[in-house]
């Protein structure tokens, strides 16, 4: 056993405890690689787990991201078989396997674990008699004694569920979120008893469980009582209210459980276990947890108790066994328990109400499931007939002799030494031992979203009906860069608001913003995880106080929202100001991997982007990734260890080229990329943004991406990635099919980064010198609130309304210079080979501008054979300003500010925007100098456009 965090004493492990308690742990999912892989085997024998139960989303994301039935699938499809019969055929294969696994759990424990469940097909739900037929005919299908048959608890299936007990078919009754209708469960399940002893049969074979569905019903109500907090009239009203969140579902489980004491303690129950029968435990069904105010294991904790079931998902699994806690808690208190649901129907809340919808939204989610998992069938058994290979697998990689050699001895490695699963455990270890394990809550967010979908899709209906025009998201990095990804691939969709995105705090950008928008119609998104980040919160007071001024004070929080981690100072200003929503992220995600969460996903909603096809598709890539999955297979894994072992070789340029319609991609990565990996003097930097050039202009530094957009390919980038291949340079290319695979390219990069963190052996969930720079630019800041100016800087040399910049040491460096040509041209004499060259322009963002940047940098990579770089300040500083900082020593920086031709105050302060900008700027040119950097600054006296082509001539005359 790997001595890990991941893999404790027996003694020690909190799934262990729960068995001890009386629980037994059951495993929400199954596949091929599970079981092939060993790990069905392993979680058993260190684990305890004591079954499994599937359904079609879980086996529907299997066949899609992976490869573990192409075997079987290509038999199948030569047999001429249709998808139901071959999917009935792939599953009954799994569940047989699984069973005979799990035979020992069954016989150790007299029958009453070790059982493996099946889906009778969702779209039967609503007929009795074809759910029967259908659930006698798997059962003798898969010939197993410790299967189970899932049955839904629709009004069809309990009448459907009696008569499968009297035929001694086990059954696991699903889809149970309210007392009556367990009840109706139990009455089922004990008729079916005793009508199978009336016959004569033997009962004490007969098994079944009662399946209490959890997390599903605080998303549920806690949504609608959300909505009633905000119309309560009075504050005790509020409190009252408030006091619900998060509670109904363990009260609701607290009343379920004690009415099974009851009822399996009675005379009814007594007369049939004198005959052998065994009681229908209580299964807890969806105990991951889906509000972020929540401890990730809260469920499973809370519901620890003895003679049920917990049911759990691989992700809350890996938690538990991580940091789970089983306290004494005995019998849920079923008086506060009801009490609890007392509270909410004098709210008027109803909850039979809420029951009933998560029933029918339950058995149309299995449905929608199921013909997802059909289609999934014929696609693969369409790429299985032409050779094609799945949507999470489709990356290439050409690579040198010694650099494959090295990525097949990394993968070995990850292969032989269990490395994936560790990750999923949250091993700290892979990394550096500290405290990484913490922010390892992204791989389990799409699960998590698509299992609570009810607040994107009323973000997306709530925008479209009120009317709004525009979606502006106000935040900063992680917070900012995939709603910039969603807005400038996707455009503005028909009949939805328009999203664009402000990070900058250059008083044009902002005003050049402002003129794009209708400051009534405009729902603005203010994003920030921490809440305390500078940025939004200023562009919240300035677009606050600029919405009140057009629409009044009363109505101005009706057009903001705000998207932050609970217990923020963001939501506390959020909810006193009135906000529209307040929507959270998740503590254990940080910013940069948070795409798939509400920091990414509630601005592309409202603007009408489909998100579940999003998520779906990155859900696809998270199987393909699965702790199952042998490392040889796993698509993450592989570039991961690409990008690491290139890395290691010295080509640490991770040179991004992708397909224009997919191109804004790009700058994502670079904070990904950048913000993971470069801190402690080492570090990847990502080169976004510069065109593909000749082979003869890239150096032995550079490993390339090819983000290759197939419905539409660029002829260019074609002809020029593949002149980069013959010339032997290091290629991975990646294509993707549809803008709905950007869901799968988010999981993907996120895992590969990862991976090459800890190839390179630093911890890639830290930001250590994105604090320095803000530490600098608060100083800057409180100075001007103090004196009202910023501190006086004298320039090296001002020529023609340009200013030179530099301190004592860069100053030195570059020797006796008399002009803009001799400071340029001794600057960029420092690029030495290996070395890379950024532009930092605290300027506009726009096309003239980036044009101009563009040529500057091209110049210098086709003259000087080096990476360039380009970065928009303030937004670069929460992106690759951590690499320039606290990365390898190989950058050369070009700071360029200007003056601004106009201001704009923040409301509230004494300083403007424009001051903001030159702390900034001040702030990261001071830092940079500090750790030693080869940096100078160019000011821009006057008009930005001249300045940029004075600049841009000068580059010109030095590199000629």
């Amino acid at each position: 056993m790997n001595q890990t965090k991941a893999n404790k004493t027996e003694n020690a492990n909190p799934l262990r405890a729960l068995y001890e308690r009386g629980q037994s742990v059951w495993l929400d999912y199954i596949r091929r690689s599970l079981i092939t892989s060993g790990e069905l085997q392993r979680l058993i024998d260190d684990d305890g787990l004591c079954g499994i139960t599937s359904n079609p989303s879980i086996f529907q994301k299997a066949i899609s991201g992976s490869t573990d039935y192409a075997e079987q699938l290509a038999q199948l499809h030569a047999q001429g078989l249709d998808a139901r019969a071959i999917y009935e055929a792939l599953a009954i294969r799994d569940i047989q396997e699984a069973a005979d696994l799990l035979q020992p759990v069954y016989r150790r424990t007299q029958r009453r674990d070790g059982y493996v469940s099946l889906e009778v097909a969702p779209d039967l739900a609503h007929d009795t008699g074809k759910t029967v037929d259908e659930a006698r005919r798997l059962w003798r299908a898969v010939a197993r004694d410790n299967l189970m048959i899932k049955v839904p608890a629709t009004p069809a299936g309990i009448p459907a569920i009696r008569e499968l007990i009297a035929d001694g078919i086990n059954v696991n009754v699903t889809l149970i979120f309210a007392e009556p209708v367990y009840e109706q469960v139990a009455d089922a399940f004990l008729s079916g008893l005793e009508q199978r002893a009336a016959r004569g049969a033997d009962i004490s074979g007969v098994a079944s469980v009662a399946s209490i569905f959890v997390s599903r019903i605080d998303t549920a109500v806690d949504a609608l009582v959300e909505d009633r907090v905000k119309a309560a009239s009075d504050d005790i009203e509020r409190a009252l209210l408030s006091s619900l969140l998060g509670k109904v579902a363990v009260a609701n489980a607290g009343v379920i459980y004690q009415r099974y004491l009851d009822l399996f303690g009675g005379e009814r129950w007594l007369a049939l276990s004198h005959k052998g029968a065994r009681t229908q435990r209580v299964l807890w069904a969806s105990t991951s947890t889906k509000n972020p105010a929540l401890s990730d294991v809260f469920y499973v904790e809370a519901l620890a108790v003895a003679d049920t079931v917990n049911t759990i998902p691989p992700a809350t699994m890996d938690a538990f066994r991580d940091h789970g806690r089983v306290r004494a808690a005995p019998t849920p208190d079923v008086k506060v328990a009801q009490g609890t649901l007392n509270t909410l129907a004098e709210a008027g809340l109803s909850f039979s109400d809420v029951a009933g919808k998560l029933l029918r939204d339950g058995v149309a989610l299995f449905e929608k499931s199921f013909t997802e998992l059909l289609a999934a069938i014929e696609s693969k058994r369409s790429s299985a007939a032409t050779g094609a290979r799945g949507s999470a697998d489709r990356q290439q990689f050409a690579l040198p002799e010694k650099l494959a050699a090295r990525v097949e001895a990394i993968i070995a490695d990850w292969q032989q030494h269990d490395k994936v699963r560790r990750l999923w455990a949250r091993d700290a270890t892979l990394w550096t031992g500290n405290d990484e394990g913490k922010w390892l809550a992204w791989l389990a967010i799409t699960d998590d979203q698509l299992a609570h979908l009810g607040h994107l899709n009323a973000i997306a209906a709530d925008a479209t009906k009120a009317g709004f025009r525009h979606v502006l998201v106000l935040g900063m990095g992680g917070s900012s860069l995939c709603p910039d990804v969603m807005s400038r691939t996707f455009g503005a969709l028909s009949g939805h608001p328009a999203l664009q995105v402000l990070d900058s705090t250059d008083p044009a950008q902002i005003a050049a913003c402002e003129k794009r928008i209708e400051l009534d119609k405009t729902l603005f998104v203010v994003s920030s995880k921490s809440g305390t980040t500078l940025e939004p919160n200023i562009f919240k007071q300035y677009f606050f106080e600029r919405v009140k001024q057009t629409i009044g004070a009363d109505g101005a929080g009706s057009r903001f929202v705000a998207i932050t981690d609970p217990g923020s100072a963001l939501q506390k200003n959020a909810e006193d100001d009135g906000f529209r929503h307040v929507f959270f992220g998740v503590p254990g995600i940080g910013g940069r991997y948070s795409a798939l969460s509400n920091f990414g996903m509630v601005p592309a909603a409202a603007a009408g982007v489909d998100v579940v096809k999003l998520l779906d598709r990155a859900e696809e890539m998270v199987h393909a990734c699965a702790a199952c999955v042998p490392a040889t297979d796993n698509p993450a894994l592989k570039l991961g260890a690409v990008i690491g072992a290139a890395a290691e070789a010295g080509r640490d340029k991770l040179t991004l080229i992708a397909s224009p319609r997919i191109a804004s991609l790009g700058a994502w990565l670079e904070q990904l990329v950048a913000e993971s990996t470069g801190k402690d003097g080492k570090g990847i930097i990502p080169v976004d943004g510069e065109q593909a050039g000749p082979p003869n202009v890239y150096g032995d530094d550079r490993l390339f991406a090819y983000l290759r957009f197939t419905p539409e390919p660029d002829a260019a980038q074609d002809a020029a990635v593949d002149a980069l291949r013959r010339a032997g340079q290091p290629v991975a290319t990646i294509d993707v099919g549809d803008l709905a695979d950007l869901g799968q390219e988010f999981f993907r990069w996120e895992f590969a980064t990862a991976v090459a963190g800890s190839i390179i052996g630093i911890n890639v969930f830290n930001q250590p010198d994105v604090e320095a720079s803000k530490v600098k630019t608060r100083a800057l800041t409180a100075e001007y609130e103090k004196n009202g100016k910023l501190p006086a800087q004298s320039p090296l040399l001002a020529a023609d309304g340009l200013q030179v910049f530099a301190d004592s040491a860069n100053h030195a460096a570059l020797g006796d210079v008399k002009s803009l040509d001799d400071c340029l041209g001794a600057h960029l004499r420092r690029l030495n080979p290996g070395d890379y060259f950024a532009l930092l322009a605290y300027i506009e963002m726009n096309a003239t501008h980036d044009a101009r940047l563009r040529a500057m940098r091209l110049r210098v990579r086709d003259r000087r054979r080096v990476a360039t770089c380009v970065g928009f300040g303030p937004r670069f500083l929460h992106s690759t300003g951590q690499a320039y900082k606290g990365g390898p020593a190989s950058g050369v920086f070009l700071q360029i500010t200007c003056d601004d031709a106009t201001d704009i105050t923040v409301p509230g302060s004494h300083y403007s925007f424009g001051v903001v900008k030159a702390a900034q700027a001040r702030g990261d040119l001071s830092v940079l100098e500090s750790r030693g950097r080869r940096a100078l600054r160019v000011h821009i006296k006057g008009n930005v456009e001249k300045g940029l082509a004075k600049l841009e001539a000068a580059i010109e005359r030095v590199l000629k």
